[in-house]
């Protein structure tokens, strides 16, 4: 059985190792605003960092344009110690659905949810390859409801397909999630209370109407 890794460890040791003598660059998938301020807060101190928001798993275009916005909005009004840029992706549901084909009655945290980890990362590891970052990750990892163990994996197998350094995560450590929620009220972000698909929305909802 393969004993579980401390993923915080293992950014420690990336961090410890990028060179003085330049700034480095990521290429940071991001899902929503809330997951990226204490990640992009964390992070900017390392990185020049550009915010890839990719997310076709939202479940609608009223949705997705609210947390675009949140995330340029905050961006634009945090402070960091090295540049942070951000690049939107296609939003295309379409995409989404034909991936979670088979899978539409997969509980939330399943294989389907590891395909749409899958879908936004090798997106993000495509893009950070062509740009010629020197490492890409996402901050999916901040969300207790996130499996970090299978986001890290994806990470490293899309490393060795791309060629390009997947800096590992798991950004709930630290009191990373803790943060996240202390610089939503900061910035009075727009918190959602569902991932993004019509399947987690559904979920939450029934959760909502059954408590």
């Amino acid at each position: 059985m393969r004993s579980k890794i401390n993923y915080q460890l293992e950014t420690d040791r990336i961090l410890a190792q990028l060179p003085a003598e330049r700034t480095p660059t990521l290429f940071l998938h991001a899902c929503c605003a809330p997951c990226s301020s204490y990640v992009l807060e964390y992070l900017s101190q390392y990185f020049e960092i550009t915010v890839f928001f990719y997310n076709p798993n939202i479940s609608s275009v009223e949705e997705y344009s609210k947390r675009v916005a949140e995330i340029r909005r905050l961006i634009a009004e945090m402070s960091f110690a090295h540049p942070v840029h951000i690049e939107e992706g296609t939003y295309d549901p379409q995409v989404f659905y034909e991936m979670a084909k088979g899978l539409e009655d997969v509980p939330e945290g399943g294989e389907r949810c590891f395909r749409c980890y899958r879908l936004r990362m090798e997106e993000a590891a495509k893009l950070a390859k062509e740009g010629g970052y020197d490492y890409f990750t996402t901050t999916s990892s901040i969300s207790p409801l996130k499996n970090a163990q299978k986001i890290n994996e994806i990470g490293e197998e899309l490393a060795e397909i791309y060629k390009v350094p997947h800096l590992t995560s798991d950004f709930k450590k630290k009191n990373g999630y803790k943060r996240s929620i202390e610089l939503s009220a900061e910035y009075e972000l727009y918190r959602q209370n569902y991932c993004g698909c019509a399947f987690s929305k559904a979920e939450r909802e029934a959760q909502i109407a059954n408590a």
